[in-house]
């Protein structure tokens, strides 16, 4: 190694030293604890629901009597959910851990196992790397919005919203992310955002009006599936990625077409290189 690159390494660690800097421990385990979360809803026509979840494993399905209720289980006291409640305005979440600088994530447990009411909310999701299993079909969705890290995420609408939502927002970096009975959702407006990774966007349900998808990608491998029954125009903008059309598509130039019945589905897709399947 080069004498100067040395010396620099070594002034480094000296400076560090002399400064009393170190670099944050990861914490230890503690007691399991699984703690019971019940949020009634608060009054008012618009009701904001924001789950600040950082690392682990989070579960959403239907089926509560209130805004929010379930089970939190965890091991290290910082997981501990905080709930915050300004008017129309709730927030689940964890307020002592900045996930952005946690040194490890080993042999530490923070489970999240949640059930949805059917208020009628805009529910928005933030969270880094973990693994998220939301069953959102039956519940009155206003607005979605999820952001997360590098995440391994299984999504469906297995029942139709409740209620017309506006826009579906989704950003996520580089994950492995499946969606399916998006139709269900009954969006207006569907933006999705993604590094590199594997995603499906299933678009199975009923489709009850127009929507326009936009989507954006790095290097991935993206599967659209839409009912050979629905209408649909897709159109891609890359140079530099693979478009595998089904039967039942036809394509001039960058856009391709699928002929059906009832409500159009729109899709802008802009990839940077790898992947777009089309099929059904």
């Amino acid at each position: 190694m080069n004498i100067k690159l040395i010396s620099a390494f070594l002034a480094l660690a000296l400076a560090s030293m002399a400064c009393g800097f170190e670099l944050p421990k990861a914490p230890a385990p503690e007691p399991e604890v699984t703690e019971n979360m019940s949020v009634p809803a608060p009054d008012g026509d618009q009701v904001n629901l924001n789950l600040a979840f950082g690392a682990g494993e989070l579960t959403l399905a239907p089926g509560s009597s209130q805004l929010v209720d379930g089970t939190a289980t965890y091991n290290y006291s910082a997981f501990k959910p905080v709930i915050k409640t300004d008017g129309s305005n709730v927030q689940v979440g964890m307020s002592e851990v900045n996930f952005n600088v946690f040194p490890s994530f080993k042999d530490l447990k923070n489970i999240w196992d949640l059930k949805l009411g059917t208020t009628p909310m805009d529910l928005s999701i933030e969270a880094g790397a973990y693994e998220g299993t939301f069953e959102l079909g039956g519940l009155a969705l206003n607005n979605l919005s999820i952001k997360d890290g590098a995440a391994d995420v299984e999504l469906s609408f297995s029942q139709p919203n409740l209620t017309e939502m506006s826009i579906f927002e989704y950003g996520t970096g580089a994950s492995n992310v499946k969606m399916s009975g998006l139709a269900n959702a009954n969006f207006s407006l569907m933006d999705f955002s993604s590094g590199a990774g594997d995603y499906t966007l299933d678009f199975s349900g009923e489709l009850q009006r127009d929507a326009s998808i936009t989507i954006s990608s790095g290097l991935s491998n993206m599967i659209i599936v839409v009912p050979e029954d629905v209408n649909a125009i897709v159109t891609v903008d890359s140079g530099a990625s693979n478009v595998n059309a089904g039967s039942g598509w036809e394509q001039n130039g960058k856009i391709y077409k699928q002929a059906g019945e009832g409500p159009m589905l729109t899709f802008v897709i802009n990839i940077g290189a790898g992947n777009v399947t089309l099929t059904k």
